[in-house]
């Protein structure tokens, strides 16, 4: 989705950079591949660069090959186990722990930590919202607090999964209540906080009127029985339908 709304009709997420990911709308006819993600694409990530930079503050001490798993409350999943759960190497996983357990050395991340990580890297705008939003997704069981499995299980998602993966954990975003089905009124409550993330500075500029133009575009094409939400399946189909929708799968990592 633009922010200037002159392309990507139904995309899902800003740009954080305010730039199309597809320009000219151009459709060449072959299927939407996820892009190689690179090391360099991957510090895009919010958490990714949190997590990086605690680590290099702390040092380049090593794990011995396993988690540390001393003096902390919640203690991680085996390395190998994790390896296999994502598509985190294990040189990737040791550093993302590190960092993780430096940052948070009883095991558990709260919402605040969220809340302060979004508003370092979102100082244009007020992140509040958007942190808690995402929060709930990481936080599966509602329990109020994210282990470093169920951090970098969705990291793992959101920057190296599939199509299918991707839209059913970006599915899970939009549906705040977890009731399977996404309302109007959940939509617009995700976008709004993301155009109030992005802040009045972005370029182009963003007009007040934004979320509900794109909310608006966004059911007439995933509610197809006209019941006033949208189920997994219709949401599924229908972003693997369209490209303008696929395109902007590209982009979770600049809100993320």
């Amino acid at each position: 989705m633009q922010a200037d709304g002159k392309a990507a009709d139904g995309g899902m997420l800003p740009d954080a950079n305010g730039t199309d990911p597809n320009p000219g709308g151009k459709a060449d006819g072959s299927k939407w591949e996820r892009p190689r993600l690179t090391r360099k694409s991957l510090m895009k990530c919010c958490l990714v660069k949190w997590i990086i930079a605690s680590t290099t503050q702390q040092g380049p001490d090593s794990c011995d090959g396993e988690f540390e798993l001393s003096m902390v409350r919640h203690q991680p999943e085996g390395l190998d186990q994790l390896q296999a759960q994502t598509q985190f190497t294990r040189k990737e996983l040791q550093s993302l722990y590190r960092g993780f357990k430096n940052e948070c050395p009883s095991g558990l991340v709260d919402e605040e930590t969220f809340k302060t990580i979004y508003s370092q890297f979102f100082p244009q705008g007020d992140a509040t919202t958007y942190a808690h939003f995402l929060f709930n997704a990481f936080d599966m069981d509602r329990n109020g607090s994210i282990r470093f499995e169920d951090f970098v299980i969705g990291l793992s998602v959101l920057l190296r999964g599939s199509v299918t993966e991707k839209l059913r954990w970006a599915f899970n975003l939009y549906d705040i209540n977890k009731d399977g089905l996404i309302t109007k009124e959940e939509m617009m409550s995700i976008m709004t906080s993301i155009y109030d993330m992005m802040g009045r500075y972005t370029l182009p500029s963003v007009r007040d009127d934004s979320p509900y133009e794109h909310v608006e575009r966004f059911f007439q094409k995933m509610d197809r029985n006209r019941d006033g939400v949208v189920t997994i399946d219709e949401f599924i189909e229908t972003c693997q339908k369209d490209e303008n929708i696929m395109a902007s799968m590209q982009l979770f990592e600049n809100v993320i």
